[in-house]
Parts: C-alpha cells; structure tokens; sequence
C-alpha cells in the first residue's frame, strides 16, 4: 500500500477541480478555468494564492526570473492547470521543475481540455518520492 502524500488536501483541490469541469466542461482556454477554480476554492473554503511569483536561485544566488505557479493551495501544494488535448512529458518536467524550485512536495497537474473526463496528476518532488521508498523498505520480506 503506498502512502498518498496530503491526501485530504489534494482530495479537496480536486473535487473543486471536477466541479469547475463539470459546470464549464472542456474547451475554454486556461484563464477562464483559473477564474473559476479561484471562485470554487473561496466558495469551498480552500486557502490558496493564485499565480504567486516564486523567487528562483542559482548556486545560491537569486535570479531575475520568478516563475508563477497557477495557485498554491494550503501553503503547500502546487497547482498546475492546463487546456490541451492530453498532457504530455513537457507539462510534467514543468511541474517537477517548480517542485525542484521549491521545498513543496507535491504538485497537482491538472488538465481541463481532456475529453471526456477531468485529467489530473499528482506529482511528487524527488525527496518526497524518496521517503515513501524508503518507508515501504519495511513492508517487503527482504527490507
């Protein structure tokens, strides 16, 4: 059995997620969700910043550039929205990236142009994914 990482968090992102989808749908551009998910998480109580700018670092040095998540939710989740057809290698590097760049342990990719359902993906940051490994260790006869 592996271990989900903020299992009730993610959970709560994602069932606002399905009720934007299933009132919208597929087929808007990725705006017209953001707008939306920032009504349902008010409306459902989830605490989130949308499209914070995130301070990126070099050999310890900061860098010009920021990079903006499209939300963050209770203070340690990503969330990652997108509108495409099907998610593809590219949209995970960019969340594991923004993991990378952070010290959070989980994203949530989520894509609203997938047909006929809701597309969603957790990701977790290398450390994280480490940890769990680890943890299982204990649950196989050769440790």
């Amino acid at each position: 059995m592996s271990k989900i990482i903020y299992e009730k968090e993610s959970y709560r992102i994602i069932g606002a997620c399905f009720k934007v989808y299933k009132e919208k749908g597929c087929g808007f551009t990725e705006s017209v969700y953001q707008e939306c998910l920032e009504i349902e998480f008010e409306y459902q109580n989830i605490p989130f910043v949308s499209q914070p700018s995130v301070q990126l670092e070099y050999r310890q040095k900061r860098l010009q550039q920021h990079f903006k998540p499209d939300f963050i939710c209770f203070d340690k989740i990503i969330v990652e929205l997108k509108s495409v057809a099907n998610l593809i290698a590219g949209h995970r590097s960019q969340a594991m990236n923004y993991l990378n760049a952070t010290s959070f342990d989980l994203a949530l990719l989520v894509n609203f142009g997938h047909h006929p359902l809701l597309e969603y993906e957790r990701i977790g940051s290398r450390e994280s994914l480490r940890k769990i490994r680890n943890e299982l260790k204990g649950w196989t006869k050769n440790g």
